[in-house]
């Protein structure tokens, strides 16, 4: 064959390939958007006390990113939403306001973090800005995930926000109303990992967050079926990331 024709060959058989991926997608979208999901009601949170609380103003971004949370809380379908912003933009501060308008309404929400370390930087991180607004969380380990104790806070919905790993998956963690899913560094996990912490509510809602760069053609090509939104700016106070390498 000539070389053009071997040319539109592989094309073809990218754009099949392509094609059948966001016929999948749009066919899974579809069916989240049937899905039904508990309605947050904003008024009934305290979300407003939660933003005038902060010791910093939220960039612009931080405030579009939050509209749009919103807006998907207050559909009566499942929100699906990535959130994509470098290291330093303010994901996790957008994901304690989503907790906010969710604990504000009854329900749990779950946080999972790729390490411990990350899961406890983000609990002592909540402890400071939640308390003010009467919201408690709570970090779940391998190390507490037996304690009787721990899993009745859980399981009553003493605890508004739990923060853990992979063991949050664990059957005996039984939440009391889990309405919200957050997912921070969502690579990091599988689809069924996921999964099996979304099936512990009833049509909970899923926020995702990833300082992963997506280029925007590619993130619609791989997330077609999740809303998307991108933090661009950084606070002004924020201290430059540094990322170094280090060898002997």
């Amino acid at each position: 064959p000539k070389e053009n024709e071997i040319t539109k060959a592989v094309q073809r058989i990218i754009f099949e390939e392509f094609f059948v991926l966001q016929l999948g997608l749009g066919l899974k979208k579809q069916k989240q958007q049937k899905e039904k999901a508990p309605i947050f009601n904003i008024s009934h949170s305290s979300l407003e006390p939660f933003i005038k609380s902060l010791p910093f103003e939220l960039t612009e971004s931080q405030r579009l990113c939050l509209e749009e949370i919103k807006r998907d809380l207050e559909r009566p379908f499942t929100m699906s939403r990535l959130i994509q912003g470098d290291v330093g933009c303010g994901k996790t501060i957008i994901a304690f306001a989503a907790s906010v308008i969710a604990g504000g309404n009854g329900f749990q929400t779950a946080l999972m973090a790729p390490t411990e370390l990350l899961a406890q930087q983000h609990f002592q991180t909540a402890k400071k800005f939640l308390s003010g607004v009467g919201l408690t969380p709570l970090l779940l380990t391998h190390a507490n995930s037996k304690s009787k104790e721990v899993l009745d806070l859980i399981s009553t919905g003493k605890a508004h926000l739990v923060i853990g790993t992979h063991a949050l998956f664990q059957k005996t963690v039984t939440f009391h109303r889990l309405g919200l899913v957050i997912v921070d560094e969502q690579h990091r996990f599988g689809v069924e990992q996921r999964n099996t912490l979304i099936q512990k509510g009833e049509g909970a809602h899923l926020l995702m967050m990833t300082a992963t760069p997506i280029p925007r053609t590619l993130a619609l090509t791989l997330y077609g079926d999740l809303d998307i939104t991108v933090i661009k700016e950084k606070p002004a106070s924020r201290i430059p990331i540094v990322t170094s390498i280090i060898w002997d």
